[in-house]
């Protein structure tokens, strides 16, 4: 049955319930992240441990966001995704449980094992999510909407830092209940979706070619090659979450509540961007304007490796954040505008590997180098590393450089 889209984005029912699906689960992801990372550094002191956690999530993403990508071709999205979040209420549930009731600082191992099942949830919802958006909007209303969904999920990424960061000074353990209720909310969004038909007939059974072939269709297609493996790099590179906790600490010694603030600042960033590209036409020469946007991320990760002043660090985060959102509002609306819907699973799949997967390692990577060399070499580095591979883009992709309307280019 076909979808009734009203002609207001705003006023889109359907819209509205996947912005709320988003969000929520956002603001629980962004809770559990910031909450296990100053818990484990707090209990241990070493950045390594925090790269780990990195580490942890990573894993069953590397190992399943393939599959998951076939599945979400294969499968009905939505019920997809109502079962994700349900497992999340199952984590969150699990570390409110053994934070509040069975944490002893020496052991830190369940925490990683829960974060490896956390991560297995995530590698199938990413997918699907972003898959299912072309499902329920008119091809004439996604790219608007991909701008609007980006700025309200920014607000769970903004919200969630600041309040996991106060509560963890108040309530301690607690601030798992907070998580658990969001995801609740999420899996109840999910549920209110519409009915969809996304299945694709032609995969009677999973092989090996099927699970490559989103890697296939990336790879013969250099315009979404280019975008994905720009991003990539970039935030290997440049990510520096995970390395709040020893900044909140250590160098600018601001506490709990602080590396809340820390956490939450490039999330304004993205806010005060999304509102700007909610009110402007859509993006002129995109190609040139993501390789831009990669560029002044490393160069704000540079600046804020070396900050010992806590205007200049929001600063070079607000900048960060601000970047990073130019970025994904056009790669969420180019790579899904190339890519037909029986793949959109499995690239979207892939897609998934170069944002959320690569920041796990990208902290992994940062807390490896910083448990040889000083934290704020090794973010610096990043940065510089990022500046150049952008650099180098430019000249290798002429496919993306030339992109001028991302509506204007035709489906591979």
């Amino acid at each position: 049955m076909k979808t009734k889209i009203s002609k207001s984005i705003l006023l889109n029912t359907n819209l509205i319930k996947y912005i709320s699906l988003r969000w929520f689960n956002s603001f629980a992801i962004q809770i559990i992240t910031l909450s296990v990372g100053w818990q484990v550094y707090t209990a241990t002191k070493d950045p390594l441990a925090l790269g780990l956690i990195g580490l942890a999530q990573f894993a069953p993403i590397f190992f399943l966001i393939l599959p998951a990508g076939v599945i979400a071709d294969k499968y009905n999205r939505k019920n997809i995704l109502i079962i994700c979040n349900l497992l999340q209420i199952m984590v969150a549930g699990f570390f409110l449980y053994y934070t509040v009731f069975g944490f002893d600082k020496i052991s830190i191992l369940p925490i990683y094992l829960l974060l490896i099942i956390h991560g297995a949830a995530r590698a199938f919802y990413e997918p699907n999510i972003f898959a299912i958006l072309p499902n329920i909007v008119k091809p004439e209303m996604f790219p608007r909407s991909v701008t609007y969904v980006n700025f309200f999920n920014e607000f769970g990424s903004l919200i969630g830092p600041i309040v996991a960061g106060l509560l963890i000074a108040i309530i301690g353990g607690w601030v798992y209940l907070i998580a658990l209720l969001s995801f609740l909310i999420a899996t109840i969004s999910a549920f209110l979706l519409p009915a969809i038909n996304n299945r694709d007939t032609n995969i009677k059974r999973i092989t090996l070619k099927i699970v490559l072939s989103g890697f296939v269709y990336v790879w013969k297609t250099k315009i979404i090659l280019g975008t994905m493996t720009i991003d990539l790099l970039a935030v290997l590179f440049s990510t520096i979450m995970g390395m709040l906790p020893i900044f909140a600490s250590d160098i600018l010694e601001i506490g709990p509540e602080g590396l809340g603030l820390l956490r939450a600042t490039p999330s304004m960033g993205g806010i005060l961007a999304a509102m700007l590209l909610t009110q402007l036409p859509q993006i002129k020469n995109a190609g040139k304007m993501l390789i831009y946007s990669t560029i002044v991320f490393g160069v704000a990760t540079a600046i804020f490796a070396y900050s010992t002043i806590l205007w200049l660090s929001l600063t070079m985060l607000i900048v960060y954040g601000a970047a990073d959102m130019v970025s994904k509002n056009i790669r969420h609306i180019m790579i899904p505008t190339i890519t037909p819907d029986n793949m959109r699973g499995r690239v979207m799949s892939v897609h998934s590997v170069t944002t959320e997967a690569s920041e796990e390692v990208g902290d992994f990577r940062a807390g490896l180098m910083a448990s040889f060399i000083e934290t704020e070499l090794a973010i610096f580095i990043g940065g510089v590393f990022t500046v150049g591979f952008s650099i180098i883009w430019w000249f290798l992709f002429p496919e993306l450089k030339n992109v001028k309307y991302i509506k204007d280019i035709k489906k591979e």
